[in-house]
């Protein structure tokens, strides 16, 4: 009985090492493996990092091509003041022109049709009129912050 203990424990100790060996080498390929994947990662990383600095150096790009025309002088002050004010002009000749609209619808509502001011500011100022203020809102104060959240 003795002498068949020595020899299992004779065999497993022979195997021991290979068996410690086997061990180490699959810790060894998951750790390369673990190794790969933050390489990867990182790269990942890096080149989303790289798409946003493109994303960002376009968005500079195409400001400046915007004004680009502008800032070329025309040789003529009158020419150049004009250029300057087409945009501004627009802006409150549309302003007007809207307001005027809706003030007309206002006026209509509490004069004509018996409303009361109350009840006619509300119908007014609809969700159209809303969905409009805020666009033209967005487009004159909240460009650049919008960009910014996409």
């Amino acid at each position: 009985m003795l002498t068949l203990l020595g020899s299992l424990l004779g065999f497993l100790g022979s195997a021991f090492p290979q068996l410690l060996k086997l061990f180490q080498e699959a810790q060894d390929r998951r750790h390369e493996l673990a190794i790969l994947d933050r390489q990867m990662e990182v790269q990942r990383q890096g080149h989303s990092q790289r798409l946003e600095e493109i994303r960002i150096e376009g968005d500079i790009q195409q400001s400046a091509a915007l004004y680009q025309h502008d800032s070329q002088p025309a040789g003529y002050k009158w020419v150049e003041a004009l250029r300057a004010s087409v945009r501004p002009i627009l802006t409150y000749a549309f302003f007007m022109l809207f307001a005027a609209v809706k003030i007309a619808g206002l006026y209509t509502m509490v004069s004509f049709d018996g409303i009361s001011l109350a009840v006619a500011l509300p119908l007014i100022w609809d969700g159209e009129t809303q969905a409009l203020f805020a666009a033209v809102m967005a487009f004159w104060f909240g460009q650049r912050a919008l960009g910014k959240s996409r």
